[in-house]
């Protein structure tokens, strides 16, 4: 895992760089569809982030474990 993440962090912007090239040499104008695909995922991955960090200071904040 140590190895791993790093690795992944690095290799996945990249790849996605390379496939919005390979997309503009293939198919020219559909690269905006790509991109417009890709705007729309990373848009509703950082919902999910931010619904996730709120719901998680809430319960930190309010919860009282009984004991």
């Amino acid at each position: 895992m140590r190895i791993a993440k790093p690795l992944l962090l690095v290799t996945t912007p990249l790849g996605v760089i390379d496939g919005v090239y390979e997309c503009y040499k293939l198919a020219g104008g559909l690269v905006f569809i790509m991109l417009a695909m890709l705007a729309v995922m990373s848009c509703a991955a950082a919902t999910v982030v931010l619904a996730v960090r709120r719901e998680r200071l809430e319960t930190e904040k309010g919860a009282k474990w009984p004991s």
